[in-house]
């Protein structure tokens, strides 16, 4: 059985997706995506531009063809599970999974799995945190793809490819919606395959 096969995808359909996976077709959906994003000024708190993309679920059709583009773009990359990131990364990587067949792990806050668990921390603001991951969520070899909805300082996604690596995967890519050009998340993430949708 080939890699395709054991992520559950035919050759077939594999070299169809590949084909679909295509910088037009992401380009296309990305404006979309551009035109449904609304920024609020100083939110959380003063000095801070938040990005929502929570309008975009508010478009069942623009939500369907972003998950086609990260679904495609996730087979060209040979993912055999998806890994999101809490909490908005759940919202993306599990319709990418299931599109896909794919079995999807779910990265959370300190304290929030139960069993045996790796963890690895990260950076603040102010002080640090840590995300963890259950110690049976990957399997040596596995070949990981991590989704979450932006790309910032690259804290987050760094932390859970260091806990796919302890366990033994493998980071296939990093996939995020939006990623703010003007922070340092790509230097943090400088090793790994990196898909932005939309670069802001």
């Amino acid at each position: 059985m080939d890699q395709n096969e054991t992520a559950g995808h035919s050759p077939a359909v594999a070299e169809e997706a590949e084909a679909a996976f295509t910088p037009a077709r992401a380009e296309e959906v990305a404006e979309r995506v551009r035109q449904r994003l609304r920024d609020y000024p100083d939110f959380p708190r003063p000095g801070i531009l938040f990005r929502d993309v929570m309008p975009l679920f508010q478009d069942h059709v623009l939500f369907s063809d972003v998950i086609e583009v990260l679904a495609d773009h996730a087979t060209a990359v040979g993912a055999e599970k998806i890994a999101g990131i809490e909490s908005r990364g759940f919202l993306f990587g599990v319709p990418v999974g299931l599109r896909l067949g794919l079995p999807f792990i779910a990265v959370r806050k300190k304290g929030k799995l139960p069993g045996e668990t790796v963890a690895a921390e990260y950076a603040l603001e102010y002080g640090n945190s840590h995300l963890e991951l259950q110690a049976d969520a990957v399997r040596p070899g596995e070949r990981v793809l991590i989704i979450d909805d932006l790309l910032a300082t690259g804290g987050t996604a760094a932390a859970t490819a260091s806990l796919i690596e302890e366990l033994g995967g493998a980071v296939a890519a990093l996939q995020v919606l939006v990623e703010l050009a003007a922070l340092p998340g790509r230097e943090a993430m400088d090793s790994y395959n990196i898909f932005a949708l939309l670069t802001l």
